[in-house]
C-alpha cells in the first residue's frame, strides 16, 4: 500500500448534480427563470387527457380538476342540473290538447306537467327543496322587517357619505358615482312579463271550472277529498303547515305513483272491476224492483178505473130531474090525452098567485106561503 495522497481526477463539465457557485446576479436570474420554466413545461408536458368538449379554460385548474374525482362530479352535475333546467324552460309551450270547450290551454300547462311528472327530476327536486325552504323562511324569518332595516341601512350610509364628501371634499360621494342616465325598465320586458303573468292567472281560472264541471272526473275527486281533509286540519294545523303538507303532495304523489305504477295500477284495475260489478248489480236490482213497482201501480190504476167507470155508469142510470109529489097543490088523477087531441088544463092544476107583498126578513118560500092569505090552503077553482 502506497503511502501518497489521493488524486482527484478531471470533473466533467457536464454531471447530473448541479453544483451552486457564485455567479452574477444577472446569470442567476437567468437561470431561476430558465428553471422555473422548465418547471411549467415538464407540468404541461404530462400525458393528461382533457376532453375538448369538457370547456375548461385555466390549464392548472384544469389539470386540478382533472385529477380529483369529487370536483369532476361536481361539475357533471352541475352540467346536467343546468341542461334539465334549460329542458324545462323550453317546455313552456302550447300543448297541443285543448279544453272540453275548445278553447287552447296555456303554456303553463305544459310547464307544470314537465315539472310535477319528474322528467327532469334535478330540477324538479330542487324547485321543491326552494318552495319549502321558502315556506319555512316566510314562517321563521321576518322578511318584511330585515328588508326595511336593510333598506335603512343602505340609505343611512349614503346620506353620510353625501354629507361628509360635501364638508369635507366639497363633493357629495353619491353624486359622483350617479350614473349619467338611470336604469329604465325596457317595454319589451314587461310587455313579456304581463304576458307571463296573464297565462299563469289563466292557467288557475281554467283548472278551476276544470275541475268544478268535472271534466276529469278523477281530478275532481281528488279536489274534494283534498277540500275535505284540509276543512278538518285547518283547525289544528296552522296555514304554514298546511301549505308545506299541500306542496309535499302535489310534488311527491307523482313520484310516489311513478315509482310504484305497475302495483298502483294493478289495484286500481282491481277496485275498479269491483265498483264496475257492484255497479252493475245494483242497476239490475233497481231495475227488476222498478219493473215490479210499474206493475203493481199499473194494476192498482186499472182496478180504481174500473170501478171509477163503474160509478160513472150507475149515476147516469139514474134520473137527474127531481120527482114533484101532487099533495093538494095537484091533482091526483094524470092528465090523459088521446092521440092527436091536446090535453085540456084548468085552473086547479097550476097554484095561485101571491096576491100581496112577501114578508120581510123571510127568505124560504114555504114560510112566504105559509104567510100569506092562502094560509097554505089553494083558493078553490071560480
Amino acid at each position: 500500500m502506497s503511502d501518497a495522497p489521493p488524486q482527484l481526477g478531471d470533473i466533467p463539465q457536464r454531471s447530473e448534480m448541479t453544483v451552486p457557485t457564485l455567479k452574477s446576479n444577472a446569470d442567476y436570474g437567468t437561470n431561476g427563470n430558465s428553471s422555473v420554466q422548465n418547471v411549467k413545461d415538464t407540468m404541461y408536458s404530462s400525458e393528461v387527457s382533457i376532453p375538448a368538449e369538457s370547456g375548461l379554460v385555466n390549464p392548472i385548474a384544469d389539470r386540478w380538476l382533472s385529477f380529483s374525482p369529487v370536483a369532476e362530479n361536481v361539475k357533471n352535475q352541475h352540467a346536467k342540473t343546468t341542461s334539465e333546467f334549460q329542458d324545462l324552460a323550453d317546455s313552456r309551450t302550447t300543448p297541443s290538447q285543448s279544453a272540453a270547450t275548445g278553447q287552447p290551454l296555456t303554456h303553463y300547462h305544459s310547464l307544470f306537467y314537465n315539472l310535477l311528472s319528474w322528467k327532469n327530476p334535478r330540477a324538479t327536486s330542487l324547485s321543491f327543496l326552494a318552495t319549502v325552504l321558502f315556506i319555512f323562511s316566510a314562517r321563521y324569518l321576518p322578511a318584511l322587517r330585515l328588508s326595511f332595516k336593510f333598506i335603512s341601512y343602505i340609505l343611512g350610509a349614503v346620506a353620510t357619505a353625501e354629507i361628509l364628501g360635501k364638508l369635507v371634499l366639497s363633493q357629495g360621494l353619491a353624486t359622483s358615482f350617479r350614473p349619467k342616465k338611470y336604469y329604465t325598465i325596457p317595454r319589451e320586458f314587461l310587455e313579456s312579463s304581463l304576458e307571463d303573468v296573464e297565462q299563469l292567472i289563466n292557467f288557475f281560472v281554467i283548472e278551476s271550472q276544470r275541475i268544478l264541471f268535472a271534466e276529469n272526473i278523477m281530478s275532481t275527486v281528488a279536489a274534494f277529498f283534498a277540500a275535505v281533509v284540509s276543512y278538518w286540519l285547518i283547525k289544528i294545523v296552522p296555514f304554514w303547515g298546511l301549505s308545506l303538507i299541500a306542496i309535499s303532495t302535489v310534488f311527491l304523489t307523482p313520484l310516489i305513483y311513478m315509482t310504484n305504477k305497475e302495483l298502483i295500477d294493478h289495484h286500481v284495475n282491481n277496485a275498479s272491476q269491483v265498483v264496475n260489478s257492484q255497479a252493475s248489480q245494483v242497476k239490475d236490482l233497481a231495475g227488476h224492483h222498478t219493473a215490479r213497482a210499474t206493475e203493481t201501480v199499473r194494476a192498482y190504476a186499472g182496478d180504481y178505473s174500473a170501478k171509477a167507470q163503474n160509478y160513472i155508469g150507475s149515476a147516469r142510470g139514474r134520473s137527474t130531474s127531481p120527482e114533484i109529489s101532487s099533495g093538494s097543490m095537484a091533482s091526483s088523477n094524470p092528465i090523459k090525452s088521446e092521440a092527436g087531441v091536446p090535453p085540456s088544463y084548468s085552473s086547479s092544476d097550476f097554484p095561485h098567485a101571491p096576491k100581496q107583498e112577501p114578508t120581510p126578513g123571510v127568505t124560504s118560500h114555504a114560510e112566504q106561503y105559509e104567510n100569506s092569505q092562502f094560509g097554505g090552503q089553494a083558493e078553490s077553482a071560480m
